[in-house]
């Protein structure tokens, strides 16, 4: 047992999921004044408020919905653990092929943090697959 290998995964992509969650609900609290309410566009009871179109955000869902094909999250509709692997795979494989398409039009930042997620994922991807 000395001889088996540790996969150490960053945590870094969930801190930044749950600081966008908890920026979503800040929003979703601001609409909710009575500002919003008298708002004719003002979006019905129960309705989800989507947080603004942005690369990032986009790549947090894919990555969301990897983590979830793995079993790393519960299913938010079944609340179960449950691994698709081929899922996973295709939404790995969608995030590499956005990191290669959008190449050369990311600053820095965005290049660094796609490349770190998606090195995440694959080794994520890895240990799950080792473990099945």
């Amino acid at each position: 047992m000395a001889d088996e290998k540790k996969i150490i995964i960053d945590e870094d992509w969930k801190s930044r999921v749950e600081s966008e969650k908890e920026e979503l609900q800040r929003a979703t609290e601001a609409k909710a004044s009575p500002e919003a309410a008298s708002d004719s566009k003002a979006q019905p009871a129960g309705s989800a408020v989507m947080p603004p179109a942005s690369f990032s955000t986009h790549l947090s869902m894919l990555a969301t919905e990897a983590a979830i094909a793995m079993g790393q999250l519960a299913h938010p509709n079944s609340g179960q653990q449950e691994k698709n692997l081929e899922q996973a795979k295709y939404l790995i494989d969608t995030i590499g092929m956005l990191e290669e398409k959008t190449r050369g039009n990311l600053t820095e930042a965005e290049s660094a943090g796609l490349a770190d997620l998606l090195h995440q994922l694959r080794m994520l991807f890895i240990s799950v697959q080792a473990q099945s």
